[in-house]
């Protein structure tokens, strides 16, 4: 049994290796909290690095939620046994916002500057855009999406469940409404931040960067493959607002946008069952080549 936080996580030994640890932001000033997954038989001396996958909370969540919540640990271990996905390195980071560079934290900021660098300097994960990935869940999945869209660099594929990728505004009963990252000095909700920090406002680099043109000297980025999902009874209409997403995307890069709808609301269940056909679409772009295998998997 894995116990995180005074929360065990399974009544079985999982083959992977979850744990919490920290370090210190100077874009945030104090300690960035993460949960990270280590597959079974993790080589920090292995001859290749592990893709990596970066887990994004939602609103007022933690860097727990992945893995006592989420299944993220019991997933993971069920799809690298089966040759689904290569081992590879989960991280879940924390925050207090919504993955932007908002009233109450540089979340953003934080997350580039800070956190990709301390993970790859700590452990054994891939430092090249085929070998990261990145997703989330509500406001994660907003973070995943604009993440993307602005660094498609960084990034070999995407998911956002139940992303609160809203559009022009969340709707009145969104946390985004309370929640301090869009909270003015008055205590009243930005809509002009909002607005400056949604996707929409990263659509046309994004376009010009991933659109091949043939005067160009070198290569452009590749476009950054984009799994979506939402449950059709959400309470937040994510089914719309996940559907004007995926045209908005599929606009840029027919073909290369998938979107899953599932039976609820905007709840575990939903993200508990859409997770591993989001891992499974990643993973046809990140990189799956094993950094090693356990001698049982072995040929």
């Amino acid at each position: 049994m894995v116990v995180l936080g005074g929360l065990a996580l399974s009544s079985v030994a999982l083959a992977g290796d979850v744990s919490r640890a920290q370090f210190f932001s100077p874009t945030l000033g104090y300690d960035y909290p993460y949960t990270i997954y280590l597959p079974d038989a993790y080589d920090p001396q292995a001859s290749a690095p592990y893709p990596v996958v970066y887990l994004l909370h939602g609103s007022f969540g933690n860097e727990f939620d992945w893995a006592t919540k989420g299944n993220l640990p019991q997933t993971a271990d069920r799809l690298i046994e089966a040759g689904h996905l290569p081992p590879a390195v989960f991280v879940m980071p924390g925050s207090r916002s919504w993955w932007v560079d908002g009233h109450n934290e540089a979340a953003r900021s934080a997350f580039f500057n800070d956190l990709l660098p301390h993970i790859e300097a700590t452990y054994h994960v891939g430092t090249t855009r085929e070998q990261r990935g990145v997703a989330g869940l509500s406001a994660g999945g907003y973070g995943a999406v604009n993440f993307a869209l602005e660094r498609p660099e960084l990034f070999a594929a995407a998911a956002a469940l139940s992303p609160a990728s809203y559009i022009p505004a969340p709707p009145k009963n969104s946390s985004a409404h309370r929640h301090p990252a869009f909270l003015n000095a008055q205590g009243e909700f930005d809509q002009a931040l909002w607005e400056q920090l949604n996707y929409t406002a990263h659509l046309e680099s994004y376009r010009l960067r991933v659109t091949p043109r043939p005067e160009a000297e070198q290569g452009d980025t590749p476009p950054v493959p984009f799994y979506i999902s939402a449950g059709r009874r959400d309470v937040y209409d994510a089914e719309f607002h996940a559907r004007q997403l995926r045209q908005a995307i599929e606009r840029i890069q027919p073909g290369d946008v998938r979107l899953d709808l599932y039976p609820g609301g905007h709840t575990w269940r939903v993200w508990r069952a859409s997770l591993p056909a989001a891992l499974n679409f990643m993973f046809q772009s990140v990189d799956a080549t094993p950094a090693v295998l356990p001698d049982s998997q072995a040929e």
